[in-house]
């Protein structure tokens, strides 16, 4: 398993030095060389982390020999990639229709979204699952709808359900826009995403500032969908903002006295 000759391959195809790379995979210089070098054997977390940035499998990173490889290999091997990082590489996606065979949007019940990563492409797991109309969604799209739990993105609450469009191609993702995403290990998570140039990771940010964000490789994934609307049984708590309504007031004090002077003495 010759893992260093690999990464240091890897790493000249793409016409950075050591320190570059050990500075994104957040290693230190002497660490990263290590590994190239054979000098040690880089853990699990860094096979994954390294396979990752990448868009390898970690299956290529440990058993395939790059250094034999011919550039028709490399285009396959970089055409199976961008396949993965576009989410083509994906299980069918089961549905639900009406007696109409009319596409129905499946709302996952909370008790089912623990196990909604291992059964999201079986027509079964969805059978008995409640399902939602909501008229002013196109029907040339596809739509799901998931429970929600804690409170890092509110005004979306506790219990709140959320109404996603099913993302196909992952590559159109958009900075600050907010998805359900569905993982591998992390289960159904809903954030705010942006998108890093030339990364095979997100960043997830909750809108509740208490939560700190954080990187989800892009292999994680499962499913995309992005947010459409929420429905809850509550109403969000509104906390004003007494210093801004503070200001707002004393703005509109002073622009009533300007039009009260500008009536006694007008400019000609």
């Amino acid at each position: 398993m010759d893992i260093g000759t690999n990464i240091k391959i890897l790493r000249k195809r793409q016409g950075k030095s050591q320190e570059e790379m050990a500075l994104e995979l957040g290693m230190n210089r002497s660490t990263y060389s290590g590994y190239e070098n054979n000098i040690a054997q880089p853990n699990l977390e860094n096979i994954l982390r390294i396979s990752n940035y990448f868009g390898l499998t970690i299956e290529d990173l440990i058993t395939k020999d790059f250094s034999s490889f011919k550039e028709l290999e490399w285009r396959i091997l970089t055409e199976q990639s961008e396949a993965r990082l576009k989410g083509q590489s994906l299980r069918v996606l089961a549905t639900v229709v009406d007696i109409n065979r009319d596409e129905v949007v499946e709302v996952i019940p909370e008790k089912a979204s623990a196990g909604y990563a291992a059964g999201f492409s079986d027509p079964e797991f969805f059978i008995d699952f409640p399902t939602l109309s909501l008229p002013f969604l196109s029907s040339n799209k596809k739509y799901r709808a998931f429970p929600i739990q804690g409170d890092s993105m509110p005004p979306v609450s506790q219990g709140s359900i959320v109404v996603g469009e099913f993302v196909q191609d992952w590559m159109s993702l958009k900075s600050n826009t907010s998805y359900v995403l569905v993982t591998k290990t992390q289960g159904i998570v809903f954030k705010k995403v942006k998108i890093k140039q030339n990364s095979t990771s997100l960043i997830l940010i909750s809108t509740n500032l208490a939560y700190a964000p954080y990187e989800l490789p892009i292999s994680e994934l499962l499913e995309v969908w992005k947010f459409v609307c929420y429905v809850s049984r509550s109403i969000p708590d509104f906390q004003p903002d007494e210093n801004g309504m503070l200001n707002a007031i004393q703005h509109l004090q002073s622009d009533v006295k300007w039009l009260i002077q500008q009536q006694k003495d007008p400019i000609n």
